[in-house]
């Protein structure tokens, strides 16, 4: 489902942008699409963890990311020269969603932290100006955490460490597992320069995950876990940039 939402965005912001003004007269500095510059990104996240949200209806919490989350970072970019339309620069951002609920009198919550960064190559099409539409791939690394806790009482330090030397009689307890994957993320991005010193962005982009090796806690392997946890996340993606932009 998220692939077809990507690709359907994708092609929609393609067909609204190279109908915008394919033959314009504007004066440009170029021959071919050129800038350099970085900035802000955010973006709405869309998690794909089923497996996880089907245990979270036992564990007594919402799902999570269920319509999706906020995540930031920043990126920035050049085109080479000798390769006219070619870009390259670097994207790094992530984000969390927390979901809790109190049950049976005990405080239950469950944390998804997400996060992913590369290097990007990006190719902007030649036939429309004023606007950069790009279509490119990210090249990188991400880690998903997941942690879940249940506790009842605020803590004291001495309550801390009577826990902690009397772990089977407590009531309390978390988990965290982690999963560090390399990820290769199709992406479409739109810039639009402003008095070319300025660019907004939208974008798409489609991550998808290699690696399944989930950790728990003080790095101890986790078997077993469903290969749908290391499927990809769709981020749609909104920015300002600030640098040189010759369309």
């Amino acid at each position: 489902m998220k692939n077809k939402i990507f690709f359907i965005v994708a092609a929609s912001i393609l067909s609204l942008f190279l109908s915008y003004n394919i033959m314009a007269q504007e004066k440009t500095y170029f021959d071919s699409p050129f800038g350099v510059g970085g900035g802000f990104i955010a973006s709405w996240t869309f998690p794909n963890i089923q497996p996880v949200n089907d245990q979270l209806k036992a564990f007594g919490t919402p799902e999570l990311g269920k319509s999706g989350y906020f995540s930031s970072g920043g990126a920035g970019f050049v085109y080479i020269g000798f390769v006219p339309g070619l870009r390259i620069g670097g994207i790094g951002f992530g984000g969390a969603t927390t979901e809790s609920k109190m049950s049976n009198s005990f405080e239950r919550q469950a944390k998804l932290t997400s996060a992913f960064g590369g290097v990007s190559v990006e190719y902007t099409l030649p036939i429309v100006r004023r606007v950069g539409i790009s279509i490119g791939l990210i090249l990188g690394g991400g880690n998903t955490t997941l942690e879940f806790y249940r506790y009842k009482d605020s803590y004291s330090w001495d309550q801390l460490w009577s826990e902690i030397k009397d772990s089977t009689s407590t009531t309390n307890f978390g988990r965290k597992l982690s999963n560090d994957y390399f990820v290769v993320a199709p992406t479409v991005n739109i810039d639009i320069p402003f008095y070319r010193l300025v660019a907004v962005r939208l974008g798409a982009t489609y991550a998808m995950h290699f690696g399944n090796n989930w950790k728990l806690d003080n790095e101890q392997d986790v078997y077993n876990v469903p290969t749908a946890t290391a499927k990809g996340q769709l981020y749609l993606n909104a920015g300002i940039f600030f640098g040189f932009f010759s369309y």
